[in-house]
């Protein structure tokens, strides 16, 4: 059984958003083409609360894309985003929503980061998408969504993890940055997972 996991395809994240990838909005098209062709369709999104730990706005003195140690573990210091109930942590029109099975929010605990989908970024907690796509009889999992260097590359190491057979959509998954992008597909292909494009999909 396949599945198709869309990554926080949130308004905060495309262009006009407090936190855009640019060029994110050009995977709007290509995941509105593949949506329909799967068996499954989940979708995450952040939802973090206004007090979350990674938004530079709480450390007083500290900007935006700063880094910094918190309790021996880095973090990165990103503009609000997603904040719950606002319409940036809305998922964005442009593609078929209709698709979507179920949705898990991740990074609502104020005091953890969370990247992946499946786990918060110091694999504490469990969203619960690997028992739900298990549950579901899900093999294989196709991933997409922004950005494709952080939330995406992390949901897909933690599939691999997990025992899923992953593929990367490449088109249909922007990076906020080419370069670590580049890193973030070798890494992955290492680790056995497969990155295609769109256009090698069953229609």
């Amino acid at each position: 059984m396949r599945a198709l996991a869309i990554i926080d395809v949130q308004y905060d994240f495309l262009p006009g958003g407090s936190l855009p990838v640019a060029g994110g909005d050009a995977i709007l098209p290509v995941i509105g083409r593949i949506i329909g062709g799967f068996d499954l369709v989940v979708a995450t999104q952040d939802w973090h609360p206004q007090d979350h730990v990674s938004f530079a706005s709480n450390h007083p003195g500290r900007k935006p894309f700063e880094q910094l140690d918190l309790d021996g573990h880095p973090q990165t210091l990103w503009p609000d985003h997603c904040v719950q109930g606002t319409r940036g942590a809305e998922l964005s029109s442009g593609w078929d929503t209709r698709h979507v099975e179920a949705v898990f929010r991740k990074g609502t605990n104020p005091a953890i980061d969370s990247y992946s989908a499946f786990f918060d970024n110091r694999h504490l907690k469990s969203t619960g998408l690997a028992d739900y796509l298990r549950g579901k009889g899900v093999s294989d999992l196709f991933v997409c969504g922004l950005a494709g260097d952080i939330c995406v590359y992390y949901s897909a190491r933690d599939a691999l993890e997990q025992g899923f057979r992953v593929s990367l959509i490449r088109d249909a998954a922007t990076p906020l940055d080419a370069g670590i992008f580049a890193g973030c597909l070798a890494d992955l292909t290492k680790l056995g997972a497969r990155v295609v494009e769109s256009s090698s999909l069953d229609p």
